[in-house]
């Protein structure tokens, strides 16, 4: 008797899409579920591979379907996507997933833990909330400059505008005006204390896990960066080796190689743009002072400057940062700078 040995999944808010094959590839199933329906389903049906777009909610549904004895992997779409037979639909969706699920030589996104997405829950949202403050202090500038008032850049500034509006010194801006503009200064506070709230949480967690706290041993790594990581790759161990874990943030060269000629243009800035940021401001944090001989490599970087630009040398400095950390991670070590300890046993 045939059975479903593979199955592609298309998950949506409210209403599923399943296509099963059996292992000649047979079509056995094709049908629509509720959302209500799927793990009553998976649970009646035998063991098989399931085949997920790794989505919206797509890590959910993989630790659930899992529970019930399947085995589940996560496609990124861009994979699904040659698949995809002419129109796009949820029934074309599911067939595709189905088939790229099955390529032996296909990559797969890890299922993250729950711990995981409660660090990334607290990261989302202090990203969003600096990005909002961004928006009401450049409103606020913005509304000043319009009766005459300009403040200089940075933090001396803001509290400059902040201070203008709340003593109401100038004669310049309208009472009407002031009392306007007082809610944007209202808002600013608010938010600060509440991303303020979000960076205590931050390192309470950072200080009760292990590998967060090996990792914010690297030099230019922090709280932030460290918990941003782990949040992202868990162990790490879904790479192969530091280098893929660095071009998966998109910290390696694009290439352009054809006849046998390799062309390296600049990064590839492709997957995770948060931890490239972080990376990449860690490493520039590393230029000033005698923070440049703390660097994982003190002496390459230091000739690497002499070579090239700041900036070059700094995203080269992001990629080995990369590296050190996965090796921290999928190794369990603790970093260690080789260039003190031999200067201690000299």
């Amino acid at each position: 008797m045939r059975k479903t040995t593979t199955i592609g999944l298309d998950i949506a808010k409210r209403v599923f899409q399943v296509h099963g094959v059996d292992a000649d590839g047979n079509i056995m199933v094709q049908k629509q579920l509720s959302r209500k329906d799927v793990l009553n389903w998976f649970a009646e049906l035998p063991s098989c591979l399931v085949g997920i777009e790794a989505c919206a909610t797509s890590t959910y549904w993989a630790r659930e379907i899992e529970k019930v004895g399947h085995v589940v992997k996560l496609i990124p779409p861009a994979y699904v996507k040659p698949y995809v037979r002419r129109q796009k639909n949820d029934r074309a969706d599911a067939a595709a997933i189905c088939e790229a699920v099955s390529r032996p030589s296909m990559r797969f996104v890890a299922i993250k833990t729950v711990e995981q997405q409660e660090i990334q829950v607290l990261h989302r949202a202090r990203e969003l909330l600096v990005g909002q403050r961004v928006q009401t202090v450049n409103a606020l500038r913005a509304h000043l400059a319009e009766f005459g008032l300009v403040f200089p850049l940075g933090n001396i500034g803001v509290a400059q505008a902040v201070a203008a509006v709340e003593e109401q010194s100038s004669s310049l801006v309208p009472p009407f005006a002031v009392k306007v503009l007082l809610s944007l200064v209202k808002q600013f506070g608010g938010i600060k204390e509440e991303i303020r709230e979000l960076e205590k949480q931050m390192q309470q967690w950072h200080r009760s896990n292990n590998e967060s706290r090996r990792l914010a041993g690297i030099p230019g790594i922090g709280t932030v960066t460290a918990t941003a990581i782990i949040g992202a790759i868990g162990n790490g161990k879904q790479f192969k080796s530091g280098r893929e874990f660095s071009a998966w943030i998109g910290l390696v060269p694009k290439q352009n190689s054809s006849g046998g000629k390799e062309r390296l243009g600049r990064i590839s800035k492709r997957g995770n743009a948060q931890l490239r940021t972080l990376l990449v401001v860690g490493a520039t944090a590393m230029l000033k002072g005698s923070r440049r001989d703390k660097v994982p490599g003190g002496t390459w970087f230091r000739q690497l400057l002499l070579r090239k630009t700041p900036r070059v040398a700094t995203v080269a400095l992001a990629n080995k940062m990369a590296r050190v950390a996965w090796v921290v991670l999928a190794k369990g070590e603790t970093y260690r700078d080789f260039a003190v300890e031999a200067a201690v046993a000299a």
